[in-house]
């Protein structure tokens, strides 16, 4: 094959996705993310319990770790999602250099979140709150849990990344973006629901 049949295959456009396509595209993501609903739902009426039965524990808890750091993570977090809606914005202007920078920024922003919460569970660490303390099981559960999606967000981001400096997302053919914008937009939901419940409460 010639270098220049190698760089037509390598920017190829893939064909635009058919509505059924995009209608089942699309459903399955909401029955995953269903399904993700549930698992959330149950860890976090795991802690509303504990903390409804502790309340003087949980408020020791906050008086001694304070919610500056996780109000900046939060702030990061919802800067990310709206940065995933310029990426998406972009792409449907069939702007590919606007999207791979957004999408870049979300992925970022995700990362950074990530690392921040790993700076927190250092200071609780410090404050002796464990998984084997009854406090640590509830609370790590359920925030742990959403910091692995936003892992596989971030993840999932440079694929989408690597698939715009290849060409494949067009102004008609998107539908790759805008499934990774719902998970990553339920991934925000999550958090600003655990972060109201487990630090504002």
């Amino acid at each position: 094959m010639s270098e220049a049949s190698l760089e037509r295959a390598h920017h190829e456009v893939l064909p635009a996705a058919t509505p059924a396509q995009i209608d089942n595209a699309k459903f399955a993501m909401w029955l995953y993310l269903a399904s993700e609903v549930v698992i959330f739902a149950i860890l976090i009426a795991v802690y509303i319990v504990f903390r409804y039965n502790n309340p003087d524990v949980v408020h020791d808890i906050h008086e001694e770790v304070g919610i500056i750091l996780v109000s900046i993570n939060t702030f990061l977090l919802l800067a990310s999602s709206w940065a995933m809606v310029m990426g998406l914005q972009q792409i449907q202007r069939g702007n590919q250099q606007g999207l791979i920078q957004w999408i870049g920024i979300t992925a970022v922003l995700g990362t950074v979140f990530v690392a921040l919460q790993y700076v927190e569970y250092n200071e609780l660490g410090h404050l002796g709150l464990s998984l084997s303390t009854e406090f640590g099981m509830r609370f790590y559960a359920p925030t742990a849990f959403h910091g692995v999606h936003v892992i596989i967000g971030v993840l999932w981001a440079l694929r989408v990344i690597l698939r715009a400096r290849k060409g494949y997302y067009t102004a008609q053919n998107y539908l790759g973006v805008e499934i990774f914008g719902l998970y990553w937009h339920f991934v925000d939901v999550v958090w600003i629901l655990l972060f109201t419940v487990i630090y504002l409460v």
